[in-house]
C-alpha cells in the first residue's frame, strides 16, 4: 500500500461551472492513465459554483472510487481552489488541471515519467496560444514585467500550472500561508530546479475564450508581483532619496544666489515662497524616505502575521 500511495498521483480538477465537462474529462483522464498504468486518484475541487456541477462530482465520486469531490464555500478563484486540492490529496506527486482541456492530457502522461526519473518539480510552459491579439500582448507584456521586477523568473509563454513531488506539497501545506498569493510564483521561490516541458496548447472546450474576467486577472497580478517582489516598496525609498536629493541641491543653489549671488537671478526675482516649496519639497522627500523605511518593516510583519484562511472547503452531507 505504501508503494502505491508513493507512486499514486492526484490530479485535481480545478472544477468552475463546469457541469458539461467533469464527466468527459475523467473519463478521457481515465482511459489515458489506465492505458499507462499509472495509479491515479482525481479530485475535483469545485471553486464555489452555483450551478448542478458540484451535485454531477458527487455522483461521480459515488460511482468511482478513485474519485472524490469537495466544494469551496465561495469562488475564492482558481489558485485558492488549486491549494485546496493540494491540502486533502494523498498522492506522491500532484497536478492542477483546468476543466477546459487547454492543458492537452499526453503531457500529464510524459510529466509523470520525468517525475518517475527523479525531478520534483515540472512546469508545463505554452510555447504557442491561440489567444486574441491584445490578450497575448498583455500576457506577454506581464511576465515581462515580472521577470524584470521580481524575483522568480518564468518561462517564455508563461506557466499556469505545475506537476509537483510530495515534498513540495508537503511544504506547500504547511509553510506557506494560502492567501494574497498564487501557486506557481511560490513554488519557484522554494527552488527544487524546476525541469519545464513545453507544449503546443490546443484550443479547448472554451473556444480560445477564459473564463477569467478582467478582475480576476488584475487580481491575480497584483497577488504575483507583490507577493514576489520588493519594487513598489524600493520604488517609494528611491523616490523619497531623489527629491530629499533635489531638495538639497535647490536649498544650496539659492542660499548661495542669496547670500552671494543676484537676488534677481535669470531676470526673476525671487519671493519669499521659494523658501517654502524648498521646504516643502525636502519633507516631502523626507517623508517618502521615511515611509519607505517604515513600509520595509510593515511588508515584512505582515507577510509573517496573515493568518486569515485563504480557502474553506465545506463540509459534505452525511
Amino acid at each position: 500500500m505504501e508503494t502505491s500511495t508513493h507512486k499514486l498521483l492526484s490530479v485535481i480538477l480545478l472544477s468552475y461551472y463546469s457541469k458539461e465537462r467533469i464527466n468527459k474529462c475523467y473519463q478521457d483522464v481515465n482511459s489515458l492513465l489506465s492505458k499507462e498504468h499509472i495509479p491515479f486518484e482525481f479530485i475535483i475541487m469545485d471553486d464555489g459554483s452555483t450551478d448542478e456541477s458540484f451535485a454531477i462530482a458527487l455522483e461521480l465520486e459515488k460511482t468511482h472510487k478513485n474519485v472524490f469531490a469537495y466544494q469551496l464555500s465561495r469562488n475564492y478563484t482558481s489558485n485558492y481552489s488549486w491549494l485546496a486540492g493540494l491540502s486533502v490529496c494523498n498522492g506522491g506527486c500532484a497536478l492542477a488541471i483546468p476543466d477546459d482541456e487547454q492543458q492537452p492530457y499526453q503531457s500529464i502522461v510524459e510529466m509523470y515519467r520525468l517525475w518517475e526519473q527523479g525531478h520534483k518539480v515540472i512546469i508545463p510552459n505554452r510555447i504557442t496560444r491561440d489567444d486574441p491579439f491584445f490578450t497575448n500582448f498583455f500576457s506577454v507584456c506581464y511576465y515581462k514585467i515580472i521577470n524584470a521586477l521580481s524575483e522568480i523568473t518564468y518561462p517564455q509563454g508563461g506557466a499556469d500550472l505545475a506537476f509537483i513531488d510530495r515534498e513540495i506539497i508537503d511544504i506547500l501545506n504547511s509553510r506557506i500561508h494560502p492567501i494574497n498569493t498564487a501557486v506557481v510564483p511560490e513554488i519557484f521561490r522554494l527552488g527544487f530546479s524546476p525541469v519545464y516541458f513545453p507544449y503546443e496548447r490546443p484550443l479547448g472546450l472554451n473556444e480560445g475564450k477564459s473564463r477569467w474576467s478582467f478582475k480576476k486577472k488584475l487580481r491575480l497580478a497584483k497577488d504575483v508581483f507583490l507577493s514576489s517582489s520588493t519594487f513598489p516598496i524600493k520604488f517609494i525609498s528611491g523616490l523619497g532619496m531623489f527629491f530629499c536629493l533635489i531638495s538639497i541641491i535647490g536649498i544650496i543653489f539659492y542660499t548661495y544666489i542669496r547670500t552671494f549671488g543676484n537676488a534677481n537671478f535669470w531676470g526673476a526675482s525671487m519671493p519669499g515662497w521659494t523658501s517654502i516649496i524648498i521646504l516643502i519639497m525636502f519633507f516631502g522627500g523626507i517623508i517618502l524616505f521615511s515611509l519607505g523605511i517604515i513600509a520595509e518593516y510593515i511588508w515584512r510583519i505582515y507577510e509573517e502575521v496573515k493568518n486569515r484562511p485563504g480557502y474553506i472547503i465545506k463540509k459534505k452531507a452525511e
